[in-house]
């Protein structure tokens, strides 16, 4: 904990670096990941502070959207899409997911409820090899599965309709660097 402490310190000792960000954000994309700690979207990308809408959720699990019962992640999406007017939603999954891992394989979540909870968001169980440490497969059809989830949400389905919003479906590997995209002309994960 003290080295993040000690940055945090002098963190805020330049503040005309971050002036400018007072005025508002308005970043160009919504970027769905996990909460990993080994997944850092800024990182990945190159993102400035304001380019990058983050949403982070355990298994990178969009929730079906319902208007009687709203969670955080729906209203992440909302805003993203009708106030910040993103033009990209990049849903971005990673190997060696615990949570993705933990459906391929059938783990008894007893354990710990909340999670156990959480990850019967993510239906259908994603496919792939149990024994694969990186569970490749499984998190590449759970980012698609997520990626049409995000078209049920009613602002996703009509700015994607009318052509204004984009939908992507991202693997990072964790062990290499490296970041793939769908290709839906092909239907395969393949190098950015």
């Amino acid at each position: 904990m003290q080295p993040l402490i000690d940055n945090a310190r002098t963190f805020g000792q330049r503040p005309e670096e971050f002036a400018k960000l007072a005025e508002g954000q308005s970043p160009q994309v919504l970027f769905i990941t996990c909460s990993d700690s080994r997944v850092v979207p800024a990182l990945i990308t190159g993102a400035r502070p304001g380019e990058l809408f983050e949403l982070r959720t355990a298994g990178n699990i969009v929730p079906p959207h319902s208007s009687q019962h709203p969670t955080s992640e729906a209203a992440t999406i909302e805003y993203a899409v009708e106030v910040l007017g993103v033009r990209d939603i990049v849903v971005c999954g990673h190997s060696h997911c615990g949570a993705v891992g933990a459906l391929v394989r059938g783990d008894d979540l007893t354990a710990v409820p909340a999670v156990r909870d959480w990850l019967a968001h993510a239906a259908p169980r994603p496919a792939g090899a149990a024994e694969d440490p990186e569970v490749a497969e499984g998190v590449q059809c759970h980012a698609l599965t997520q990626v049409l989830r995000l078209r049920s949400y009613p602002c996703v389905e009509r700015q994607t309709a009318e052509g204004t919003l984009a939908l992507h479906a991202w693997y990072y590997e964790v062990h290499t660097g490296a970041v793939r995209t769908h290709r839906p002309e092909t239907d395969t994960f393949e190098a950015l």
